[in-house]
C-alpha cells in the first residue's frame, strides 16, 4: 500500500429487532450509539476512516444506515423498532451481499460485521431477502458467503447461548468469531457491548499493523496471540534478569506467596496468570510468555495485542499451547490458582 493511500473501515451493525428482544429496546440504542461514540473516537485517534452500515431484522431485513461517516452518525433511537421473528440467515446474507457492492477505490478497504441476536434462525425462509425457501439450503449459502469473503472481510456473531454457538459454526462462522452474550438482562446486553468493543478495539490497532481481517475476533486464543502477531503489534522480550516466574503451589493470596517465596512485594510487581473469565481494568499492565522459551513481552501493546480498550473490559482465556497472558495485580489479598505461575517483575 503506497504511502497516500488512507485506512478505511466498513463497520456494520446487524441487530435482532424480534419480539423478544423487547425488554432490551432501549439498552440496545444505547449500547449501539456508545459503541458508534467509541468508533469515532479511535477513528480520530488512529487516523482511520470508519463508516457505519446499521441492519434490523425482524421478519425481514431493513438496512437503516448505509457506509455513513462515523463521525455523522445519528443515535438509533428512531430506528430501532422490535416485533416479529428472528430472520438471522436473511440478515447475514442480505448485510454482506449489500455491503460487497461498496466501492474499495483509492484505500485500504476492511470490512468487519457485527451480528447480535438473542435467539435462533426461525423465519429466514419466509424472508423476501432469502435465496431460497428452505433452511438447509440457507444454511449452506450463508456457508458459501463466508468461505468466500476475501481476507479483508470479518464477520461474527452474539448469540445467547451453547445452542446458537453451535448453529452459528453450522452457518460456517468461523468458532473464535462467535461469541455468547446473557440476551436475558440489561448487564448482560451490556457486556456484549463491551465484548463488541474489545473486538473492535484489536481490530483497528491490527490495521495500523497490516492486518486485514480476522478469524478470531473474540478470542485472546493461538489464532490472536502468536508469534506473528506479536511481532505485529511490536512486542519485545523484556531482559531475562528483569523478571521471576514463580510456580504457584497452594491457594494464597498474592503477597503471601510472594513473600514465602523469599521475594519483596511491591504493588504492581507481581502479575498472574489468567486462568478463568474476568474483568481486567483500564490501567492493569499485560504481560505474555512464550512457553517454549519462558521470553516475557510486555508493554502498552500487549494490552492492544488483546484489543483491550481503555475501560475495564471482561476477558476469557482461550486454549493457546504457545503463549501465556498474565495479568497485573495490584491488590494483595488477589488469590492465585494452584498449578498457575506467578510473574514477578524487578
Amino acid at each position: 500500500m503506497s504511502g497516500n493511500q488512507n485506512y478505511i473501515n466498513h463497520v456494520a451493525l446487524v441487530l435482532d429487532a424480534s419480539s423478544s428482544m423487547s425488554h432490551l429496546r432501549g439498552k440496545v440504542v444505547e449500547v449501539a450509539d456508545q459503541q458508534i461514540a467509541y468508533l469515532a473516537r479511535r477513528s480520530r485517534e488512529l487516523d482511520q476512516e470508519t463508516r457505519v452500515t446499521v441492519y434490523v431484522f425482524a421478519d425481514d431485513v431493513k438496512c437503516v444506515i448505509y457506509d455513513k461517516d462515523v463521525l455523522r452518525m445519528p443515535s438509533l433511537k428512531e430506528m430501532y423498532r422490535v416485533g416479529g421473528m428472528t430472520a438471522l440467515l436473511a440478515a447475514a446474507l442480505k448485510s454482506q451481499r449489500e455491503l460487497a457492492q461498496t466501492a474499495q477505490l483509492y484505500g485500504d478497504h476492511s470490512f468487519l460485521t457485527f451480528v447480535l441476536t438473542d435467539g435462533q434462525e426461525n423465519a429466514s425462509h419466509r424472508s423476501p431477502d432469502s435465496p431460497s425457501r428452505t433452511p438447509r439450503v440457507l444454511v449452506s449459502a450463508v456457508a458459501e458467503m463466508i468461505e468466500r469473503q476475501a481476507d479483508n472481510w470479518t464477520l461474527a456473531v452474539l448469540v445467547p447461548d451453547q445452542m446458537g454457538k453451535r448453529e452459528a459454526m453450522k452457518c460456517g462462522f468461523p468458532k473464535d468469531n462467535v461469541a455468547i452474550w446473557d440476551a436475558t438482562s440489561t448487564r448482560g446486553l451490556e457486556e456484549a457491548g463491551q465484548v463488541i468493543q474489545q473486538a473492535t478495539e484489536k481490530f483497528m490497532v491490527g490495521r495500523t499493523k497490516g492486518i486485514r481481517g480476522s478469524r478470531a475476533v473474540f478470542s485472546v486464543g493461538a489464532e490472536a496471540v502468536n508469534k506473528e502477531t506479536i511481532e505485529a503489534a511490536g512486542l519485545t522480550p523484556v531482559d531475562a534478569s528483569a523478571y521471576q516466574l514463580i510456580p504457584v503451589a497452594r491457594d494464597a493470596a498474592i503477597r503471601e506467596w510472594v513473600t514465602e517465596s523469599g521475594h519483596t512485594y511491591k504493588t504492581g510487581c507481581a502479575y498472574y496468570q489468567l486462568s478463568k473469565s474476568e474483568k481486567i481494568q483500564a490501567r492493569k499492565r499485560i504481560a505474555v510468555l512464550e512457553r517454549k522459551t519462558d521470553r516475557v513481552f510486555t508493554g502498552p501493546e500487549a494490552r492492544a495485542l488483546l484489543g483491550l480498550p481503555d475501560e475495564e473490559v471482561r476477558v476469557k482465556p482461550d486454549h493457546n499451547a504457545d503463549f501465556t497472558i498474565f495479568v497485573q495485580s495490584t491488590s494483595v489479598n488477589r488469590k492465585l490458582a494452584p498449578q498457575t505461575r506467578l510473574l514477578l517483575m524487578h
